[in-house]
C-alpha cells in the first residue's frame, strides 16, 4: 500500500528558497510556473508595511511632540527630543525612498494623532497634564520633520 504524503507549498516550506527560485523564473521569463497567488501577495504586503512603517513612525514622533510642548518635565526634555530627531531622520529616510508616501500621510495624519493622543494622554492625565484635541500646527512633512514646535 502506497502512501500519499501532503507536502506544503514550497512558499510554506522555504521561504528563502521560494524567493529565490521566484526570482530565477523572473529573470528567466518563466512567467507559466510563476506563483503568482503568493507573489502578488508578497508585493502587495511590501507596500503595507512601508505604510505601517510611516504610520508607527510618525504616531512615536507625534506623542513624543506632545510630551515636549505640554508636559513639563525638564528632565524628560533630553530624552523626548533625541527620539523626536530620530523619528524625523527615519521618516525623511522612507519618504526619500517612497515618495508616493507623501499622499498616505495626508490621508492618514489624522490616525497617527489620534494614536499618539490616545497614548500620550493614558501616560500623562493623572499628572494633571492636558493636551489638545486637534494639532494646532501645520501638518505638512515638511514642518512636521523641521519644525521645533515647543520654541
Amino acid at each position: 500500500m502506497t502512501q500519499i504524503v501532503a507536502r506544503k507549498p514550497l512558499y510554506e516550506s522555504d521561504y528563502l528558497l521560494w524567493i529565490q527560485e521566484t526570482i530565477a523564473k523572473l529573470k528567466n521569463r518563466d512567467f507559466e510556473n510563476l506563483d503568482l497567488e503568493n507573489l502578488i501577495e508578497e508585493i502587495e504586503d511590501l507596500g503595507r508595511s512601508q505604510r505601517k512603517e510611516l504610520e508607527s513612525r510618525l504616531a512615536t514622533l507625534l506623542a513624543h511632540l506632545l510630551k515636549r510642548m505640554y508636559v513639563n518635565m525638564p528632565d524628560c526634555f533630553n530624552g523626548w527630543e533625541n527620539t523626536i530627531r530620530e523619528q524625523r531622520l527615519q521618516i525623511e529616510v522612507l519618504l526619500n525612498n517612497y515618495p508616493s508616501l507623501k499622499s498616505y500621510w495626508d490621508r492618514h495624519f489624522s490616525d497617527a494623532w489620534r494614536f499618539a493622543l490616545k497614548h500620550t494622554r493614558k501616560e500623562y492625565q493623572s499628572k494633571g497634564f492636558t493636551f489638545p484635541n486637534e494639532w494646532e500646527f501645520e501638518k505638512d512633512t515638511d514642518s512636521i520633520v523641521n519644525i521645533d514646535f515647543w520654541d
